[in-house]
């Protein structure tokens, strides 16, 4: 019984030690993609609600902030990843303002030089930026990173989203 009550005196008073101790890290999946044929990894925390899709996974943030998904394609195939993830975008309401294309430069990641064109544009909740990255894993294949986060709230995000993208490896 004693120690019952201690346990919940400890839980209710650990919100308190918080500040000090720092943020608890969220629990989080590595995803192999896609799991028929690994050609790269990623480390999306749980509350994204990660999943695999037909040719990669996707994942959005707790507040529906943020939506991303990375695509595996070919070379032959390429062209028509790239079309499928524009067509989602604007399927969904989002509307890319082509004047403001921007390119990020390349960093490398784990091994693999990933670049991007970024775009500002609108969708039912206002302004949002979007991007479309690439890295390849292998030698023939294509990482096709679609980003889609709302201007006002993304910063929020910034932390689990640099964790998540240098997490992002070719398969073993």
């Amino acid at each position: 019984m004693k120690r019952m009550l201690v346990l919940a005196m400890a839980l209710a008073i650990a919100p308190l030690f918080a500040p000090v101790l720092g943020p608890i890290r969220a629990e989080a999946a590595t995803l192999e993609f896609p799991s028929d044929a690994p050609i790269a990894s990623v480390t999306i925390p749980d509350a994204w609600e990660p999943k695999e899709t037909i040719s990669g996974i996707e994942a959005t943030s707790p507040d529906a902030a943020i939506y991303f998904s990375i695509d595996v394609a070919s070379d032959a195939t390429m062209d028509q990843v790239i079309n499928d993830a524009i067509k989602f975008l604007t399927d969904n309401g989002v509307t890319i303002d082509e004047t403001t294309k921007s390119d990020s430069g390349d960093i490398e990641i784990n091994g693999m030089t990933f670049g991007s064109i970024e775009f500002d544009g609108e969708d039912a909740d206002g302004p949002v930026e979007v991007s479309l990255g690439f890295a390849s894993p292998s030698e023939g294949k294509m990482l096709v990173v679609t980003y889609w986060g709302t201007k006002e709230t993304q910063g929020a995000h910034s932390k689990d989203l640099v964790a998540i993208l240098k997490s992002l490896k070719p398969a073993k």
